[in-house]
């Protein structure tokens, strides 16, 4: 692909000293990067072929607090190291940084080499396996919502995340004039990443103040989770470097609308798409209705790798493009899932439900087993609904809160089959913790309500 380096080309690169840092990254429980900086001729030279980090990175949280119950890594354990295993077909430079290339990493044991299971990485690998088994490709593509700023990162923190103006002033939902004046934030977001090898499509605005839209063509389903990872930190670099804030919250203000990732797939055999059948009706084959009723009737069960946050909840309300069933419908904005494309080689499945703050290589993989289980049990599809799907009163809801999500999880017997009892375990302790740190903070609103007249 263009924009993506081969190790020779970096080798080469380094030599004549225009490459000079190399980043050695892998996305983490919450899909932030971590990693390190590497001096580029040390990089080639020796730890192209590995390096170390220590494992608690893959059992924090997202203040980087170490929470006890991690069968994997705890302070009884001693918190020792994982192998950082460079994927070297996947180096790439980085135009926003000067002299900067960066390469991801598969997590490994440090003492037996064998990739560690719960590494978001690994978890979707896993289930892309068990369907190239079955014969299948899955191609995915990810839609990344976000918020723009007037402000930046450090002036917004020491104002106590008070003073947030976006960087808009209304909504500006595919508004030409408004992303015009956005442009010194969203052209070199667009630019840069498609020099770096992603497949960038558009850019928009989106349905209120200051919310952007990135859209990046479809590709192999881990393609697809590297290149939003990567697209998600360049956002926030590109726009802090131009003195901006760039927040992937769902929910940043109650009487704003929400921040979604909505996620499209199909599956394909030998480069031709298996969802379609041009004698069907919309142009569903059967297979592609046992994969979206695996799809559709797990939903509850992997919520959490859609939804993992407390806050992440606070999106789902009727009336704002965030769905709150789990239900189909034909390109219809109220449902949790969305048939796209009817009737065309380029008929897919939306999946509506993720929110803006998912790690896409967890959402995929989940929704990868929902399929495959569709699949191989041969599952029914119901019809779809039409009309107001908000209204639908027998319709299933979506959890409705972080802590019914952990339960669904937690008790989901399909999930622990696919993906394994430690995984599972892994990121219902993950889930818990969230709950936890949230319940024992006094918040604002509490006080505000009740401090004179409770």
């Amino acid at each position: 692909m263009p924009g993506l380096l081969t190790f020779d080309d970096l080798k080469a690169r380094v030599a004549e000293g225009s490459i000079d840092t190399v980043l050695t990254v892998f996305p983490d429980m919450q899909g932030r990067l971590m990693g390190k900086r590497f001096h580029a001729v040390n990089f080639v030279e020796t730890s192209f072929k590995e390096t170390h980090c220590c494992n608690y990175l893959l059992a924090t949280d997202l203040e980087m607090a170490t929470p006890d119950g991690y069968a994997s890594s705890s302070w009884e354990k001693g918190y020792g190291d994982y192998i950082m295993a460079p994927d070297l077909a996947t180096i790439r430079e980085l135009p926003w940084l000067e002299g900067t290339a960066m390469v991801l990493c598969d997590i490994l044991d440090h003492h037996t080499h064998e990739p560690v299971p719960h590494a978001p990485r690994q978890v979707l690998k896993r289930q892309v396996d068990r369907l190239k088994a079955l014969g299948f490709d899955a191609m995915m593509a990810t839609e990344l919502e976000f918020f723009l700023f007037e402000k930046s990162f450090d002036d917004i923190r020491r104002s106590g995340f008070r003073d947030l103006t976006p960087i808009s002033g209304y909504n500006e939902d595919y508004a030409i004039l408004q992303t015009t004046k956005e442009e010194g934030v969203m052209r070199p977001i667009r630019n840069h990443l498609f020099a770096a090898g992603l497949p960038i499509e558009n850019s928009k605005g989106e349905a209120e103040t200051g919310q952007e839209e990135l859209n990046i063509r479809y590709a192999a389903a881990i393609d697809c989770a590297d290149h939003h990872t990567i697209a998600k930190n360049a956002i926030k670099e590109i726009a802090w470097q131009q003195g901006h804030a760039a927040t992937f919250l769902p929910k940043w203000h109650h009487d704003k609308v929400g921040s979604s990732s909505h996620v499209h797939q199909s599956l394909w055999v030998d480069g031709n798409p298996a969802f379609f059948d041009p004698d069907a009706d919309l142009g569903m084959s059967t297979l592609m209705k046992h994969y979206m009723a695996g799809l559709i009737a797990y939903s509850p069960d992997y919520t959490f790798f859609l939804a993992p946050y407390v806050n992440s909840y606070k999106r789902f309300a009727k009336g704002t493009f965030a769905p709150t069933k789990t239900v189909w419908s034909v390109d219809n904005r109220t449902a949790g899932f969305r048939l796209c494309g009817d009737g065309t080689k380029g008929v897919r499945v939306e999946c509506r439900i993720g929110g803006s703050d998912l790690n896409p290589y967890l959402a995929q993989a989940a929704m990868l087993a929902a399929g495959i289980k569709g699949i191989e049990d041969k599952m029914e599809l119901a019809p779809p609904t039409r009309g107001d799907v908000y209204e639908d009163a027998k319709a299933q809801d979506i959890p409705q809160t972080l802590r019914a999500a952990t339960e669904t999880l937690r008790n989901s017997a399909f999930l622990r089959a696919a993906m394994g009892d430690d995984v599972i375990d892994h990121y219902t302790r993950c889930a818990e913790w969230e709950q936890e740190e949230f319940d024992r903070v006094v918040t604002d609103w509490e006080i505000a309500r009740g401090f004179e007249r409770a």
